[in-house]
């Protein structure tokens, strides 16, 4: 996520302002002060630095000469009345600044951003709504090397849960040291590591081994049953799995754990 160094007077504006960008950004508030500021870019690293010109008599215009002077590769938007910015009119002969004429809507602000961080508006707004959709859903990770199962179990469970996928054993451990899932579904024959395989690597790792897995098999016969269910998954479902009867079986895992964590 990208990260912006938001600096001004803290009144309603720019609380507002605060509010909006955070949808998307990382959002870092800062006073108008250069000592801060300094210290500030240091701390956050910031992607870009937005200033509300409101009191703009009363701000430290040394924070400017800051900006231009040792963050060149950073951009720099102001908001402010016409006024206000021409306090600063040297400043924006050079392409790293920019004014927006308060007041201003927030899609403009947002038109802006997106254009001087030079990322693309639709996939913003869209990644925002995918972090919202998912806040509080429980997260599993499908493992299948099959990319018509994997999406299909996509459409499965996305309404309920946040869903990962990977396509390999190994895959899969990159995902789960990335973000720990509540749960897994796991393919049982995959080529080179099979689910065998990728749960004994899951069972070795001590933050790891306690995430249930359910294992997927496409093979109905007696043989292969037992020899999955020796491995003492947390369930096990015969490929294609049922919908209704998956949802059922995760549900009664994952409250099972929760049951046991209290």
């Amino acid at each position: 996520m990208k990260k912006i160094l938001l600096i001004g007077k803290l009144n309603n504006v720019v609380m507002e302002t605060n509010k909006f960008l955070a949808q998307y950004f990382h959002v870092q508030l800062c006073s108008e002060n250069a000592g801060v500021l300094e210290g500030m870019m240091k701390i956050v690293n910031p992607d870009l630095v937005v200033i509300s010109l409101i009191g703009a008599y009363d701000i430290d215009k040394s924070m400017f000469f800051l900006l231009s002077d040792q963050y060149t590769q950073i951009p720099v938007l102001t908001i402010g009345t016409k006024e206000e910015s021409s306090l600063f009119f040297k400043y924006y002969a050079d392409s790293q600044f920019e004014n927006l004429i308060r007041p201003v809507e927030n899609t403009v602000i947002m038109d802006a951003v997106c254009r001087r961080l030079g990322v693309d508006k639709s996939k913003v707004e869209r990644e925002a709504w995918e972090r919202k959709d998912s806040a509080g859903k429980k997260r599993i990770l499908v493992v299948d090397d099959n990319g018509t199962t994997l999406r299909t179990m996509k459409a499965m469970l996305e309404e309920d849960y946040d869903v990962a996928l990977a396509i390999s054993g190994a895959q899969a451990m990159t995902s789960i040291g990335k973000k720990r899932p509540d749960l897994i579904l796991l393919d049982y024959e995959m080529p080179v590591c099979d689910g065998k395989m990728t749960l004994e690597m899951i069972r070795a790792d001590d933050d790891m081994k306690s995430i249930p897995v359910v294992f997927l098999t496409a093979i109905n016969d007696r043989a292969n049953i037992e020899a999955v269910l020796k491995l003492k998954p947390a369930g096990y479902f015969l490929k294609p799995a049922v919908k209704d009867q998956l949802l059922a079986e995760i549900d009664k895992i994952l409250k099972s754990v929760e049951g046991r964590e209290r």
